[in-house]
């Protein structure tokens, strides 16, 4: 169902809608929308419930007789009775779950209940948008008004009426507040009639809407509308952290889906046992870290140990039954239930662990001496020639050389026969003195 600016045409019947890419301009999309299901189905002989729900700005919705007997359908624009003139809302909903509807909210069907006029025309909905223009200005100055006046109080929101003669005040505020001139001051200055309405901080996040730490729109802008009491225990049963910033929601208060699958937790929690103190085993006390409500395990630790041990419902109501008696287990290992492959126990520790024990590989650093030499092994010393035999057994050289030249015994320094092969090493001008023979 679309809101006020959505369902004006323009030529060719094109819808123009508010250009607001995924918002709504006027706050009147997707709020408090309830699905018909019984529009399809035809009754036999039945006479249709003459009261339809009308919703108007923020999702705030109301009964109304279908006096004249007008042929609805949801979406409608109609014009509706209220005190001291009239308004204009949209259909949200009609036929027989009108009737449980107002059975839930608790409302009789008498003759307190207005009566709706007519279908809005082009006129009507044109002045009603003129109208719709002022709420923004008006609600900027009464802020500024509020201010002047040092009131402890929060303005929200302002709706006009669609005949212009009165203008609705949305505020919220944790005292009392006398804002008796303060409504002197409103009135003279925009020529209405005012009226002051306090919200709750709830039905102010309502009203202006937004999107929860789940993602999706808010539930109290979308379907909620009785808002219970919630408190800390709800968290407390879901073994849920208490951190106020995590627990609470848009309006500051506790998160309302908190209740919403406590009941479920209460039932699972009736087969586990208490635990307010450590247990005690042979080996040592071991104190409870974790409870897995739904698979039934509590994980224990002992004090001098980080290891956390899982351990079934019915063997931790064992072990409490032998601490009354005075008597203490062997260990608390027995019965222990085993885990899956998949499921790690500090598996954020243990990849830590693992990471910081390898030993690093070193890097080969390449010298910048070395840039622009052929590639192959960059190390010097493997370019120097391999050594002989001669180079390997100097002593044994020197005693064949002195065998074969007795005469000459004072020349030590006589180069090996064996010559290296690699010759690289010597230039042509500085080549080895080879002269020194034997038979010289």
């Amino acid at each position: 169902m679309g809101c006020s600016s959505c369902g004006i045409n323009k030529k060719e019947g094109v819808v123009s809608g508010c250009q607001n890419n995924g918002g709504c301009s006027t706050g009147g999309c997707n709020k408090m929308n309830a699905f018909d299901w019984l529009s399809n189905m035809d009754f036999p002989n039945y006479d249709t419930f003459d009261i339809a729900e009308i919703k108007f700005k923020g999702g705030r919705k109301e009964f109304f007789r279908n006096v004249h007997q007008l042929e609805l359908n949801t979406g409608d624009p109609v014009v509706v009775d209220v005190p001291n003139g009239h308004h204009i809302g949209y259909v949200s909903l009609q036929g027989e779950l009108v009737r449980l509807q107002m059975q839930r909210r608790k409302v009789k069907n008498d003759d307190e209940i207005k009566a709706i006029y007519r279908i809005a025309s082009d006129k009507d909905l044109e002045k009603w948008h003129e109208v719709q223009n002022r709420e923004m200005t008006t609600m900027y100055r009464a802020r500024e008004v509020i201010s002047e006046f040092k009131m402890n109080m929060k303005l929200s929101d302002v709706e006009y009426q669609a005949d212009n003669t009165k203008a609705t005040f949305y505020y919220s505020a944790e005292e009392r507040v006398d804002f008796r001139e303060l409504i002197k001051k409103l009135a003279g200055e925009f020529k209405i009639r005012v009226e002051m309405r306090q919200i709750s901080l709830r039905q102010e996040a309502g009203r202006l809407g937004g999107i929860g730490s789940c993602g999706r729109e808010l539930c109290c802008s979308t379907w909620l509308s009785d808002f219970k009491s919630v408190s800390t225990n709800a968290a407390r049963y879901q073994n849920l952290s208490l951190n106020p910033s995590k627990l609470s929601g848009q309006c500051g208060r506790l998160k309302c889906c908190l209740n919403y699958e406590l009941d479920t937790y209460i039932d699972a929690l009736k087969g586990i046992p208490e635990v307010n103190k450590p247990i005690q085993t042979q080996i040592g006390n071991a104190k409870l870290q974790k409870t897995d409500i739904f698979r039934r395990i509590m994980w224990f630790s002992y004090s001098d140990d980080n290891i956390w041990h899982p351990v079934k419902v019915e063997r931790v109501a064992e072990i409490l039954t032998l601490n009354q008696k005075g008597e203490k287990p062997e260990t608390l290992l027995e019965d222990v239930l085993e885990i899956e492959d998949h499921v790690n126990i500090n598996s954020d520790l243990i990849r830590l662990d693992r990471k910081f024990s390898k030993p690093k590989a070193k890097k080969k650093s390449k010298s910048k001496n070395f840039k622009g030499k052929p590639k192959g092994n960059n190390n010097p010393q493997n370019n120097v020639a391999p050594k002989s035999e001669t180079a390997k057994n100097p002593q044994q050289n020197t005693k064949s050389i002195t065998e074969n030249n007795p005469g000459n015994q004072s020349d030590k320094t006589i180069r090996p026969k064996n010559k290296p092969k690699n010759k690289k090493r010597f230039r042509k001008n500085n080549k080895p003195n080879n002269n020194n023979k034997t038979g010289e």
